[in-house]
C-alpha cells in the first residue's frame, strides 16, 4: 500500500513540473525600443559624464597640489609644511565626500537612476506579469544581463508581447 501511494505522489509532482511553462525575455532588447527609456538614459549618461568631470576636476588640482607639495616640501618652514599637509587632506576628503555624493550607495547618480529608470522597468515587469498569466507561463526568465539563461528557443520568447501590452510597438 505505501509503495503504490509513494508512487502516485512521484507520478502527481511528476505531471505539475511536465505542466509548467516557461518564456524567457531580453529586458535590453525590450528597454531598447522604449523612446522614454532612451531618452531617460540619455539624461542620466550626461549627468554622470558632469559628476565624473567635477570629480576629475578636483582630482586633478589634488595631484597638482601634491606635486608642488613634494617638489618644495624640502624649502618650507614647518608652519608652511603643515598649512598645506592640511590642505591637502582637506581636498581630498572633500574629493572623496564628492565621489560618494555623487556616485555612492545612495548617491544623486543613484537617486536619479530610481526617478527616470525604475517607473520603466516597473512597467515593463506589470507587463511582463500581465502576458505571463494570460499566456499561463509559470516562469519566465530574462536572457538580458548575463543571467543564468543558457539556451533559448526563440519561440518561448514573449519580449514583443510585453511589448505590445506596453503600447509600444517594435522598431
Amino acid at each position: 500500500m505505501k509503495k503504490s501511494y509513494l508512487f502516485f505522489v512521484i507520478l502527481f509532482l511528476c505531471a505539475q513540473g511536465m505542466a509548467q511553462s516557461y518564456a524567457f525575455i531580453d529586458s535590453d532588447y525590450i528597454l531598447s525600443n522604449i523612446p522614454e527609456y532612451k531618452e531617460s538614459k540619455e539624461k542620466l549618461d550626461k549627468l554622470s559624464e558632469t559628476w565624473t568631470k567635477e570629480i576629475e576636476d578636483r582630482l586633478s588640482v589634488l595631484q597638482t597640489q601634491k606635486e608642488n607639495f613634494n617638489k618644495e616640501e624640502i624649502l618650507l618652514p614647518t608652519e608652511e609644511k603643515t598649512k598645506r599637509k592640511l590642505e591637502i587632506e582637506k581636498l581630498e576628503k572633500e574629493t572623496v565626500d564628492l565621489q560618494t555624493k555623487r556616485f555612492g550607495l545612495n548617491g544623486d547618480y543613484f537617486l536619479k537612476r530610481q526617478e527616470l529608470i525604475k517607473p520603466i522597468q516597473d512597467r515593463v515587469y506589470s507587463a511582463m506579469k500581465k502576458v505571463a498569466k494570460a499566456e499561463g507561463y509559470t516562469f519566465v526568465f530574462d536572457k538580458a544581463n548575463q543571467s543564468t539563461l543558457i539556451y533559448a528557443d526563440k519561440d518561448a520568447d514573449i519580449s514583443n508581447t510585453v511589448l505590445a501590452e506596453m503600447g509600444i510597438s517594435k522598431e
